[in-house]
């Protein structure tokens, strides 16, 4: 039986035909041909008992019969799931991580395999703790439960750590889960998948809690936000893919794109805001959406910052460098209406290492190299666009004032991240207003907003579009009220 719910077939055809064409792969390409570039060939499963489908009707049926499974074995099994999935995620973090390296082809594996060791910060069950009042007219009681079945779209910058914290979120909450991964990282989450499925069915009975179709196209895109059986979607992705879900007619949590704009302050310490500043832009190539894409240093403190990230290892690139490099990256293209020029990023470029980068730019860095800067003006493809390149503009601000101004412009509205250095809470304020970011970090790497040498929790899934953050296992719930109307109370 089929949904109601209208969905707009133009719109979801032109998003995900363009999320595959950014991979150099068509709906229905066989996977392993040269003229689109395939990472190598899709395997067809049907139904194999370990989650794996190729039609998104059977894993959303399958998901909706583990759900009721999981349901009868209570918060107990939900528990043994969460830890599952931490244990395996972190015995199986070299492998995995050379296989998501291996297909995608983008960031670094020492990064990789810590996003995988780090999967045991995710909240669980824990976090699902119930609120109660009692009063002269009774008792109120406020639960949060399941949904059932969510359908859940994950991207190639962090296919299995986005898979894993995900299942541990969303069955924390009781629900099970159907995934449509990046086409180009898609065969490494169906290998956790089908580890995470084999041993929840030694230790629990249930079958497929965890589903994943395979190979994720744009009909098994549209099915999954057709099945009945899903109650809610989590997108995390670009702002085309969260745009399509958002207009499903379904609960759409969407974790969408970020520019963060970092503000260094004229009372900064140079040195330690360049060593936080390399450890988040350099971090996995600069693939986190929360990482540091690009610097507004006042003018006071612009040549000392640069200074301070060549001794910290960052390399600085001449104008005629930049200039070079600018020209690999990006293609200028005017729009259709004949307006602005607009930047198209070079995919080929995305998430490789530094010393790629250099080599594009006609430079020869030191061995080791992890991150690229130069400095720039305001209006620079590089502060733009979100890149996530390790390569880092620096734009001058005549003072901290100019430079929010000009961080809110580059942060394009998203409210996703923002950084500053400063000691000065009249900025960090300031700061705080004008933005209005999801994320706001002051005096650490981007990472410390996630938990990650700051205080907090993890989450590979921020949802800024909608409204619910950093994602935790309520997130995935409803909220449900029971009411006892009496004289109850002793005293």
């Amino acid at each position: 039986m089929q949904s109601s719910v209208a969905i707009d077939e133009s719109l979801v055809r032109e998003v995900v035909s363009e999320v595959l064409s950014q991979l150099g792969r068509k709906s229905g390409c066989p996977g392993n041909c040269s003229e689109h570039k395939c990472a190598g060939p899709v395997l067809l499963r049907r139904g194999r008992g370990l989650g794996i489908f190729e039609d998104p009707a059977e894993a959303c049926e399958a998901a909706a019969q583990a759900f009721l499974k999981l349901q009868e074995q209570g918060v107990a099994a939900r528990a043994k799931v969460v830890e599952i999935v931490k244990t395996l995620a972190v015995k199986n973090q070299v492998e995995w991580a050379k296989l998501e390296l291996a297909e995608t082809k983008i960031g670094r594996l020492d990064h990789k395999i810590e996003k995988l060791d780090i999967i045991k910060q995710v909240p669980g069950v824990e976090f699902i703790y119930p609120w109660a009042r009692s009063g002269d007219h009774g008792i109120t009681h406020e639960e949060y439960t399941p949904f059932g079945v969510i359908a859940a779209v994950t991207p190639s910058t962090h296919s299995i750590p986005t898979v894993s914290g995900n299942i541990i979120n969303m069955v924390a909450a009781g629900n099970a889960v159907v995934f449509n991964a990046h086409p180009n990282a898609a065969q490494c989450a169906v290998k956790a998948v089908e580890t995470y499925n084999e041993a929840i069915r030694a230790e629990l009975g249930i079958e497929n809690l965890v589903c994943m179709v395979d190979p994720p196209t744009l009909e098994s895109f549209q099915g999954m936000c057709k099945n009945d059986h899903v109650r809610l979607i989590c997108v995390t992705g670009g702002e085309g893919v969260v745009k399509a879900a958002m207009g499903i007619g379904k609960r759409a949590i969407c974790a969408g794109p970020g520019n963060p704009p970092v503000v260094v302050a004229e009372d900064a310490d140079p040195d330690s805001a360049a060593k936080k500043i390399i450890q988040g832009a350099a971090y996995d190539n600069n693939l986190l959406c929360v990482g540091e894409k690009e610097v507004f240093a006042v003018e006071s403190k612009a040549d000392a910052l640069m200074a301070a990230l060549e001794r910290n290892g960052a390399y600085r690139l001449s104008s005629s460098q930049l200039e070079r490099l600018t020209a690999a990256a990006f293609t200028i293209e005017k729009d259709r209406a004949g307006g602005c020029a607009r930047a198209i990023v070079n995919r080929d470029l995305l998430g490789r290492d530094a010393e790629v980068l250099a080599k594009a730019a006609g430079a020869q860095v030191p061995a080791g190299t992890q991150l690229l800067f130069a400095e720039t003006g305001p209006d620079h493809p590089f502060v733009k666009e979100e890149q996530m390149m390790p390569f880092l503009p620096v734009t001058r601000s005549r003072d901290v004032h100019e430079a929010i101004r000009a961080a809110k412009v580059a942060e394009h509205n998203y409210r996703h991240t923002s950084i500053i250095h400063t000691q000065n809470v009249g900025y960090m304020t300031e700061m705080a207003r004008a933005l209005d970011t999801t994320l706001f970090i002051k005096n650490g790497p981007c990472m410390a907003g996630l938990g990650i040498g700051g205080e907090g929790y993890l989450s590979y899934t921020i949802a800024t579009p909608t409204g619910e953050g950093v994602s935790n296992p309520k997130t995935f719930t409803r909220v449900r009220r029971c009411v006892m109307v009496d004289n109850l109370r002793i005293y």
